[in-house]
């Protein structure tokens, strides 16, 4: 995959194939640091020990619709090259966590792509999913929600077309004002 937003796009649908009702997305970017990690935490079904330690394996998949699962050891081979890491944690009935690391500036880290678009889409497709979505940067957050959305604007909020047109631009706003345009910083 050629940029981190698709890595969300198939890790979240590795959660709701594993029957979340809450995903957490949460993106951390540091300049300062040179680091971007990619949290993808869920309620699922989880793993066993053994399905999580091959979860990695290109040859191993759980599904039964295909022989192969490229998504999270493509995800473990974009970290690598760019100098960071992925693990992931799992246990049957507790869910899974999905944790990425890279090198913000090394040349061979995936660019963001267009994770507000992905974030958007994700909550837009699944309501019946609270889909969380938080962003760190240098310190600050902003954060955004299925249930806050339906808290705020109403249990139909999301067959609203005229909230959901907006959901992509209101996500890229607050990111960008959590950036305070700093230089440095992907293009979101």
């Amino acid at each position: 995959m050629k940029e981190i937003a698709l890595h969300i796009m198939d890790i979240a649908q590795n959660s709701i194939r594993a029957d979340a009702s809450e995903i957490t997305v949460t993106l951390g970017e540091s300049v300062s640091d040179d680091t971007l990690t990619l949290t993808i935490d869920d309620n699922g079904t989880g793993m066993e020990p053994d399905a999580c330690r091959r979860a990695s394996d290109p040859w191993f998949t759980s599904r039964t619709t295909r022989k192969v699962g490229m998504g999270l050891p493509l995800l473990q081979m974009n970290a690598r090259l760019s100098g960071g890491e992925m693990t992931i944690d799992s246990a049957p009935g507790k869910g899974t966590t999905v944790f990425a690391t890279f090198g913000y500036s090394h040349v061979d880290r995936p660019p963001l792509g267009d994770v507000s678009g992905t974030m958007a889409l994700l909550i837009m497709a699944n309501p019946a999913i609270n889909i969380t979505y938080n962003h760190l940067c240098e310190g600050n957050r902003w954060g955004i929600s299925t249930n806050q959305i339906k808290e705020e604007l109403g249990e139909g909020a999301l067959a609203d077309l005229t909230i959901v047109s907006s959901l992509k631009e209101i996500i890229s706003q607050n990111v960008a004002e959590l950036r305070n345009y700093q230089p440095g910083y992907d293009k979101y």
